[in-house]
């Protein structure tokens, strides 16, 4: 079914009239109707299919059954579904009210904030509205003329007719008047913080509740400039772009458009009647119809004769991707633009001692002041990527083990959207590192990159056509535990023999106390093998081979591109790249008739994890 006609929720506020009844034909139990959401998946008023296999559900449970793809890709960047469309008739004045921005509204109401349009559908001879300030006004005077009940003194009164066109972002003070009807675009959000309310009582005869601290935090006390074009739509910003579809049914009576895999589309029915087809179907509009075409849908034609307003979601302007790296001991905190460079770095002290919830915490608040240092606002951040060690669910956003940091089933995914209300993904720390490095360092040539870590275990992480291939399975890829000496030392792991075992610090270190009777670190085990102590040429021949055969099984078993190496011991392995080449090329199936990648060494050092982490979605 590409066509879904929805059913709204009502809501019968205090100030509604009947015309939505009357005239538009919506169902009521009461004798007044104020709003109807039209398309919305909000939870205190989801619209409900009328047609098709999925009538009688909910449109979230649609979404839930199909997939997050009938969204569109442009909808990734939002944890939940982005927008929320309302038909309003004001019989009488709504409240004096201003709605907060993302970041306020999640942090103090769990929810997102609200920037919204309205288009007029009709209006009183002498209708009109509150929309901003008159004059730039102080916080001190703000709060004063709230309790003094003059604040209407300095609101800015605009007369409207039908057609006319407003855009009220997060901050705006506003008020719809009385005898005006409205279509209403908005971010998927019902959060209102209300300021004044001409003195009414609510059913239970006490007067409403008024939320005057919330406001004073998030009011812009300053007259709105009307300088933004949104042309050639009505209404454009990175919530929803809207545009106008008028049919006279005569000189203009058919209108073609196309759904394609960005974004889905939202068409609401003001005044008219006639068809919209896609494909094989073709279902009848009539006013104050809401319809809703899956991201993918395709061609479809609307005819008829109507006035309309088509809904979709674009791609975000200069996005902004955060990474996140925890590791053992420091937690990495980085803001990546779209060309894949890091714009800003926080390091802080992981402190994995403490409870997980307190470690996910400071990160979420160390995450809100960096953006807020950098002057990001966090509408311009479209996901969250979490670098982290471990077995990880990526699906469920789950650390189901890590050792490094003792953490057990930990849904790091869902906490963290507590802090950034975008869509929040992890992956193992390896992966990370190797997807940072094929997007954005030594393997950005390249589709097929596997990366090892060298450093306290062999870490890796495999690249196949640009995407981490960690299999279907909890657990990914474990390349430092293919067993190259049968019966060998003993690994990490508890199995006998591992690459792990031969070619990471630990191992290494324990080979020099063996050949040398004393502790080493890996730089001066490698700097006595460059002056000629046999000793330690034959223990540095010894791990380049070792490493080489654990390189040659996983050319010929995943063929890349290019194998990175990285981690603590890279510097000083890039001395053996000569010789792990010359065994790639005797070693790998088909020898030197056969295709065999290059080897080089990782180029972005620490900050691998951070970028790969942002690049998850």
């Amino acid at each position: 079914m590409r066509i879904l006609k929805l059913k709204p929720a009502c809501k019968d506020y205090l100030w509604g009239g009947r015309r939505l009844i009357e005239e538009y034909g919506k169902e009521s139990d009461g004798d007044i109707l104020a709003e109807t959401w039209e398309l919305s998946c909000h939870p205190d008023g989801p619209s409900v299919i009328d047609n098709g296999p999925y009538a009688g559900r909910t449109l979230q449970q649609y979404i839930d059954a199909e997939g997050k793809a009938v969204l569109g890709t442009n909808c990734r960047r939002f944890r939940d579904f982005p927008i929320l469309t309302k038909f309003i008739d004001a019989r009488d004045n709504l409240s004096i009210q201003v709605h907060p921005d993302n970041r306020y509204a999640l942090k103090n109401e769990g929810q997102y904030g609200k920037t919204e349009m309205w288009y007029v559908m009709d209006a009183g001879e002498q209708a009109f509205l509150y929309y901003g300030f008159k004059r730039e006004i102080s916080r001190e005077e703000f709060q004063e003329r709230i309790q003094k009940d003059t604040l209407l003194e300095v609101l800015n009164a605009v007369p409207v007719q039908k057609g006319d066109v407003l855009f009220i972002e997060s901050g705006t003070i506003h008020a719809i008047g009385k005898d005006i009807l409205i279509a209403e675009i908005q971010q998927n959000s019902n959060v209102i913080y209300r300021v004044y309310d001409y003195g009414r009582v609510g059913r239970d005869g006490k007067k409403r509740d008024l939320h005057i601290e919330k406001a004073l935090a998030v009011t812009r006390r300053v007259p709105i400039v009307k300088d933004r074009s949104s042309y050639p739509h009505i209404a454009d910003c990175d919530y929803f772009t809207v545009d106008k579809l008028n049919l006279d049914g005569k000189v203009m009576k058919k209108m073609g458009g196309n759904v394609s895999q960005a974004s889905f589309a939202s068409i609401l029915i003001l005044d008219g009647k006639g068809t919209i087809s896609s494909g094989d179907e073709t279902v009848a509009y009539e006013k104050g119809d809401s319809f809703f075409l899956a991201a993918g849908s395709g061609e479809y034609t609307v005819e008829g004769s109507c006035d309309a307003l088509i809904t979709t979601i674009r791609e975000k302007a200069a996005p902004v991707r955060i990474g996140i790296n925890i590791g053992v001991n420091e937690t990495r905190i980085g803001l990546v633009d779209v060309h894949q460079k890091l714009l800003a770095c926080r390091k802080i002290r992981t402190k994995a001692e403490r409870p997980a919830g307190e470690v996910i915490r400071e990160i979420g608040q160390q995450t809100l002041a960096l953006l807020e240092e950098c002057r990001i606002p966090m509408d311009q951040c479209v996901c969250a990527g979490i670098s982290v060690p471990g077995t990880v669910d990526q699906r469920k956003g789950v650390v189901c083990y890590s050792n490094n940091i003792r953490w057990k089933q930990v849904e790091l995914a869902k906490q963290m959207s507590g802090y950034l209300p975008i869509p929040v993904r992890i992956a193992n720390d390896a992966d990370c590192a190797a997807l940072g490095e094929a997007i954005a360092g030594a393997g950005k040539e390249y589709q097929d990159v596997v990366m090892l870590t060298l450093g306290a275990g062999v870490g890796s992480g495999v690249i196949l056509d640009g995407e981490i291939c960690a299999g279907k399975n909890i657990g990914g890829n474990e390349l430092g535990h293919m067993v190259i000496v049968e019966n060998g030392e003993t690994c990490t792991c508890g199995r006998r023999g591992c690459l792990e075992a031969y070619v990471s610090v630990r191992a290494l270190i324990r080979d020099a106390r063996a050949a040398a009777g004393q502790e080493m670190t890996p730089e001066e085990i490698f700097r006595q093998a460059a002056s000629g102590d046999v000793r330690f040429e034959e223990l540095i021949d010894r791990y380049a081979r070792r490493l080489g055969n654990g390189l040659v099984n996983i050319v010929n078993i995943f063929r890349p591109q290019l194998i990175l190496l990285g981690g603590e011991l890279s510097e000083q392995v890039e001395t053996l790249l000569p010789v792990l080449r010359g065994m790639l090329k005797e070693g790998c199936f088909g020898g030197a008739d056969s295709e065999y990648p290059d080897i080089e060494i990782a180029a972005l050092g620490n900050d691998a994890g951070v970028i790969g982490a942002a690049g998850l979605v």
